[in-house]
């Protein structure tokens, strides 16, 4: 076991991207859950030009990285090329592959533990919770030069997870059922004792002194164990964003990585204060009201002491990153956001639709399959 008060940062080219992608795999025969996942990647023949394809937690699941890039073009291009290989090869072997952060009516306890030695453990520390956590999410991560910017930048990134969230939200329905949340899975995660957000450490000693009291109490032994809304990541030298749902298509995937570049970007140029202490005292409630509500949550500002409708903050964030959208080569990601955010139409309420429209979950996830199936239109364009 290391030293977790040893921790070195590697330094990384400032806004480096990174994106990360849990998938559903699924039966052709009914749309649910299939547990193939490691005979699916012991049959895989494919070079890693695009990036990785790996196990998650469970067999039903497949996690899918990108490279690491400097730019939305360059995402885009690794998603739709991990997307064609995946989706290419499940067709080979009966099975469909869909976004979306939960899968609509699968049953927990059939899920069965991937092999490997930290599923294992995880499998033991949490027990069913483990086979509940059979839920999607998208990571993003961007590149810091040093621990201390990776520190300050997570707690600024924080502050801004309601928004990630409603434009991410993609989880409506949960066994057989419409939670009336827009995004359930973040439930799921919220169960783990290490969840959150980051606790209010100034710099980078701060945070490793932190690390090494988790290490000492038995609370934690690696970075893995935090499942912080936004956590520093030292071996690739990033901030990992934790909190979107897998998209229904890797468009949506590589435009909520646009937003994080260009809000990563403003917010390292800017330096606009940041008072951790106070975002904690409602973090949770913001959370949960993106969660809940989406675009309609009503989000509490600590140091004004109101409550600001995020159908308001959040366009007016998407117009002030304008700029560093231009400078960064992604204004079709950013204003692709800018259009959803003003008609609240998001992934959610695209399966809600389609639910209603087609009248059973089973041909609801064959629809989110298909829409997952659809080459990037960014690639297109390239």
């Amino acid at each position: 076991m290391s030293d977790l008060s040893q921790l070195r940062f590697t330094p990384s080219r400032p806004l480096t991207l990174g994106v990360e992608l849990e998938l559903q795999l699924v039966s052709l025969r009914d749309y649910d859950l299939t547990r193939a996942a490691t005979d699916l990647l012991g049959g895989l023949h494919y070079d890693d030009r695009f990036g990785e394809i790996k196990l998650e937690i469970t067999e039903s699941m497949i996690e899918v990285n990108s490279r690491p890039r400097q730019d939305v073009t360059a995402i885009a291009a690794d998603l739709d090329g991990l997307r064609q290989v995946l989706v290419e090869h499940c067709q080979r072997n009966n099975i469909a592959v869909c976004g979306g952060g939960t899968h609509a009516f699968h049953h927990w306890p059939e899920r069965r533990i991937s092999p490997g030695e930290r599923f294992a453990f995880l499998n033991e520390r949490y027990g069913y919770l483990s086979k509940q956590f059979t839920v999607f999410g998208q990571h993003i991560h961007i590149g810091v030069p040093s621990g201390d910017d990776a520190i300050w930048l997570t707690h600024a990134l924080n502050l801004h997870v309601p928004h990630f969230v409603a434009l991410s939200a993609a989880s409506p329905y949960l066994d057989a059922t419409d939670t009336g949340f827009e995004s359930a899975r973040l439930n799921a995660v919220s169960a783990f004792p290490l969840s959150g957000q980051a606790p209010d450490v100034a710099d980078w000693a701060a945070f490793l002194d932190h690390m090494a009291l988790l290490q000492s109490c038995g609370v934690a032994e690696s970075i893995k164990d935090l499942y912080w809304d936004v956590r520093p990541k030292p071996e690739y030298g990033t901030v990992e964003v934790r909190v979107c749902d897998t998209p229904l298509t890797v468009d949506r995937a590589t435009e909520l990585a646009a937003f994080a570049q260009c809000l990563a970007r403003y917010l390292l140029r800017e330096r606009p204060p940041v008072v951790p202490a106070m975002q904690a005292l409602v973090a949770r409630y913001n959370k949960f009201q993106a969660c809940r509500f989406g675009f309609a949550a009503e989000l509490a500002d600590p140091l004004r002491r109101c409550k600001t409708p995020l159908a308001t903050a959040l366009p007016a964030l998407l117009e002030q990153l304008a700029g560093d959208a231009d400078d960064l080569g992604c204004r079709p990601q950013l204003d692709r956001l800018r259009a959803l955010a003003a008609s609240h139409q998001g992934d959610a309420a695209w399966l809600r639709q389609t639910y209603q429209a087609t009248g059973n979950l089973h041909d609801l996830t064959r629809a989110a399959a298909d829409e997952f199936a659809r080459p990037s239109s960014y690639c297109a364009q390239a």
